[in-house]
């Protein structure tokens, strides 16, 4: 096959591509708030939703923020967002570390129990664009936190609003209601072969 030929064949497979695509975006025409579920024992779960929260807010977005399980230690996601979210975000870490550092199922409980009250106050709030709950899945996996409490708040809340949720083991009914999941999978974690953990990169 010629260069000449190659170049066709291939201009005719992007034709076709960009057929489906179009048809895909032309049949989409649901304009409403989505709930994002990110999973998964690997690694870049609260990652990507951080990834979200900054594309909401540089599209001028009101944001909120509940960490559930992380905030034994300071990141710098939070470092960041803090700094540049302004009067558009309003971030909340809730969490006292994770359940295997904290030790204390009562005060582990207690916590989750803190955040959900004003994740929820914010699942009511129209003037909240987008809210990220990050951990969540953990807190509802360690039944810290009531699962049909959060399916009826995810339910009722405001038509527009986003909501990413973020946590290994998220639970069925939640995958069900969600509108776009990821699962993340391990293939290497630097973790696993005795590499700390690093700024910019899990901290």
């Amino acid at each position: 096959m010629n260069a000449e030929t190659a170049d066709a064949r291939h201009r005719e497979r992007m034709q076709r591509k960009k057929a489906l695509v179009d048809a895909h975006i032309a049949n989409a025409t649901i304009d409403r708030g989505v709930l994002v579920v990110n999973t998964g024992a690997g690694k870049g779960k609260s990652s990507s939703g951080f990834g979200m929260l900054a594309r909401a807010l540089g599209h001028g977005f009101r944001c909120g923020v509940v960490q559930f399980i992380k905030g034994s230690y300071a990141t710098g996601e939070e470092a960041f967002f803090r700094r540049v979210g302004g009067e558009q975000l309003e971030y909340h870490v809730m969490g006292q570390g994770f359940t295997w550092e904290t030790q204390d199922k009562t005060r582990d409980i207690a916590a989750a129990h803190a955040a959900w009250n004003i994740a929820a106050r914010m699942l009511t709030d129209p003037t909240f664009d987008f809210v990220l709950l990050d951990e969540l899945n953990v807190a509802l996996a360690h039944r810290y936190v009531a699962l049909a409490a959060v399916l009826d708040a995810l339910r009722m809340r405001p038509p527009r609003q986003h909501v990413v949720i973020t946590g290994r083991a998220a639970p069925r009914d939640l995958i069900d209601a969600a509108d776009t999941v990821s699962d993340m999978r391990v293939v290497k974690h630097a973790f696993a072969v005795g590499i700390k953990a690093q700024k910019g990169i899990e901290l």
